[in-house]
């Protein structure tokens, strides 16, 4: 693959999470991140975002993290996009359940917004490399 990771599309219900996330991302990463609320705002702005990457929040109401992914695995723009799911849920079960799903790697919550574009970056290198 060998791209450079520039663009995130990031998908979070909860606002303050999501702003706080979304400006570490920018200031300390260097990334361009386009926010999302739903799952459904995320499958609307899939295919115009162009993202190298989607960060994905699991409990979200109305279409939850596998649910979305389900759905973006079906959009031509986003079927081989990497999926980083970002959840509080992460028992050894559910972990080895989210990467049967196809995802790319598991952040748990909560996280150090300071080195999250670190721990981003190196899956990124996993997966680019």
């Amino acid at each position: 693959m060998n791209r450079e990771l520039k663009r995130i599309l990031y998908v979070e219900d909860d606002v303050d999470i999501r702003t706080v996330t979304a400006m570490a991302l920018e200031a300390l990463g260097g990334f361009k991140v386009i926010c999302c609320s739903s799952g459904r705002e995320a499958l609307a702005s899939a295919p115009g975002a162009d993202a190298d990457l989607i960060l994905l929040d699991v409990m979200m109401p109305e279409m939850d993290g596998m649910a979305t992914l389900a759905a973006m695995r079906g959009l031509p723009r986003t079927a081989a996009t990497p999926v980083i799911f970002m959840t509080a849920k992460v028992q050894t079960s559910e972990i080895q359940h989210y990467m049967r799903l196809g995802v790319t790697d598991v952040i748990a919550k909560p996280y150090d917004p300071m080195t999250l574009s670190a721990q981003i970056a190196a899956i990124w290198q996993k997966v680019a490399g």
